[in-house]
């Protein structure tokens, strides 16, 4: 049973404890219950007795690999999984995303961004559609009837852009890699083929976001993939 059932628990995984105690000033500080492991087998023991609200993994543990760790885990666990890196390790991360974590951070990190980061992971817990529609500034989805409109007007999309706009929107603040979205959008054997989607993404910034050269919405990750932000700064 949870001492204060009332504040999220967040699980920190990660062999350095001036890492573990660095989080736990910034976590406890915001308001959640931080709870620790040094290993990989203890983190997923952890996870299974504890059940906690979100995940911070490092990817380089003394017992498993954190992708290993990750795998594991999604094999009967959904809780979101926020993955540390240290700079550099390009292949890694994208190894982490797709072995199912949720978002990265590179250490070095800001306690300020760590904390956005996880607040984001913690909104995509709630259902991503209220009453079938969902907002991102002056755009409104209507699931149901399959409409996407913009400042009150209707926008047209193609059957494509409207399936890249639900992976956005249901994925939303994550990091998703290209060939994960490339294997949502037109199936495994699409995987190499990244010009679909920088053709497809640069079509729905021109329709939906307020300036397409410079967009708030649908952003680039550098050697990851892209990320949709539904509520930037």
């Amino acid at each position: 049973m949870r001492a204060d059932p009332t504040r999220q628990e967040v699980l920190v995984v990660d062999d350095e404890i001036q890492i573990r105690r660095l989080l736990r000033i910034t976590l406890e500080d915001a308001g959640y219950v931080m709870r620790e492991a040094d290993s990989g087998q203890a983190g997923l023991s952890a996870i299974e007795q504890a059940m906690p609200d979100a995940v911070i993994l490092d990817l380089g543990l003394p017992d498993l690999p954190g992708v290993e760790v990750l795998e594991k885990l999604r094999q009967w666990s959904t809780v979101p999984v926020l993955i540390l890196s240290v700079f550099g390790q390009e292949g890694s991360k994208i190894a982490g995303l797709n072995a199912g974590a949720d978002d990265y951070l590179t250490k070095p990190f800001g306690g300020g961004e760590l904390l956005a980061r996880l607040r984001a992971l913690l909104r995509r817990i709630k259902p991503a559609v209220a009453a079938n529609t969902f907002r991102f500034g002056p755009v409104e989805v209507d699931f149901e009837r399959r409409h996407v409109l913009k400042d009150g007007g209707m926008v047209k999309l193609t059957t494509i852009e409207y399936a890249l706009l639900q992976l956005f929107i249901m994925h939303r603040d994550k990091a998703m890699t290209h060939q994960f979205m490339l294997r949502e959008l037109w199936g495994p054997r699409a995987e190499g083929h990244t010009h679909y989607l920088r053709t497809y993404i640069m079509r729905l910034r021109r329709k939906l976001e307020e300036d397409a050269d410079t967009p708030r919405y649908f952003l680039t990750e550098s050697g990851i993939g892209y990320r949709f932000v539904s509520d930037p700064c």
